[in-house]
């Protein structure tokens, strides 16, 4: 019974060395891969301002809709 206990010790104790390796290894190529490029995907300026734009003006859109349907709702029934 031993044995099998210290077999079982052993497997897991490689397997969590193993996933700790995994994820040095890996944590230390996104650190390199970051100093390579440091650029990592950020929105620019540029992108944010026409975003804000594009929703302000849809928002602006859909209250004037609303506005002339409120203020014309009685004379539009009839057609």
């Amino acid at each position: 019974m031993k044995d099998t206990a210290a077999r079982t010790r052993r497997a897991v104790w490689a397997r969590a060395n193993s996933a700790v390796l995994s994820v040095t290894t890996r944590l230390k190529e996104g650190l390199e891969e970051a100093a390579r490029r440091p650029d990592r995907g950020d929105i620019s300026t540029t992108t944010v301002i026409i975003w804000v734009a594009a929703v302000t003006g849809a928002v602006l859109i859909a209250g004037t809709i609303a506005v002339v349907i409120a203020k014309y709702n009685g004379k539009l029934s009839g057609l």
